[in-house]
């Protein structure tokens, strides 16, 4: 009876709390669903990723299914408990692609910066033997690996296709998002209006991009530790979880037989997050 009058008082206050705000849920809804397929596809285009957001749909709709099922199968005959990790699972396989995403981008954008430095420097010397911009950027690209070699030959491809050289660098600022990249672009196209030494400009940012480099690897060096006691943190809930499952099944089902142990496990799960993420905030050290 009580846990009835709960499950009731708790339903009541939940449809009044979407009645107040249905159109701002929905709009979370919407960008969580749709805009997540659009989020992972911009971020695989800007990598030169060749994906229709049809097909990134698809695959992030079929992992989160696939992986729930999986989950619910293996954790029955304990419905209750399948239900639950079930459903965990396919949410976090279908938000879990913004992270990998993120992840491919940011490391994409640092073997750009390194391979930034040594290109900065072949076009100091291409245009101190006489070439001009477009020269020395088609000797970058002919010279150096991917990802430098893909953004520079896009940027020559847009300027015969009739881009300005100053455009098709502030594209490349769009597309690799990075204070460094930033200060590259900005210079060549203050300098390519005002007049100046380009080739000492690019050699003073390469000089300061290799010694923030420098900086940035001590620093994610000092750091390690402590991301990875937040990795086994939000690791080691759900290992206790799967050891005490199986040494005491009857004693551990009441946590998933009631609606106080449901409570429980969401309050438990919330703070493992917000520990997670105080830990990432705390350790993290922008250069």
């Amino acid at each position: 009876m009580t846990s009835l009058l709960f499950i009731s008082v708790v339903f009541i206050a939940l449809s009044l709390v979407f009645y107040q705000f249905s159109d701002r849920i929905l709009d979370w809804v919407r960008f969580q669903s749709i805009g997540t397929r659009d989020y992972v596809y911009d971020r695989l285009k800007l990598m030169m990723i060749d994906m229709t957001s049809e097909k990134v749909f698809a695959l992030m709709a079929g992992a989160s299914l696939g992986l729930g099922l999986f989950v619910f199968v293996m954790l029955l005959p304990d419905l209750k408990v399948a239900a639950g990790f079930g459903l965990f699972a396919s949410l976090v396989v279908w938000f879990s692609p913004k992270f990998v995403v993120d992840t491919m981008y940011q490391k994409r954008l640092k073997k750009f910066v390194v391979q930034m430095v040594d290109g900065l420097s072949l076009m100091s010397n291409g245009m101190r033997s006489g070439l001009s911009v477009v020269q020395a950027m088609g000797l970058v690209a002919q010279e150096s690996q991917s990802p430098l070699k893909d953004e520079f030959e896009l940027m020559l491809s847009q300027n015969r296709l009739g881009m300005s050289v100053e455009d098709s660098f502030s594209e490349l600022a769009r597309r690799m998002k990075s204070d460094d990249v930033e200060m590259f672009v900005t210079s060549v196209n203050i300098l390519k209006v005002t007049g100046g030494n380009l080739a000492e400009t690019f050699d003073t940012i390469s000089s300061t991009i290799r010694e923030r480099i420098k900086m940035e690897q001590k620093i994610d060096a000092m750091t390690t530790q402590g991301k990875m006691q937040g990795y086994l943190l939000l690791l080691f809930p759900p290992m206790m979880v799967l050891m005490l499952k199986e040494n005491d099944p009857t004693m551990f089902a009441a946590l998933f037989s009631s609606a106080m142990g449901w409570i429980v496990v969401a309050i438990v799960v919330a703070l493992e997050m917000v520990a997670f993420f105080l830990i990432r905030f705390i350790v993290r050290v922008d250069v």
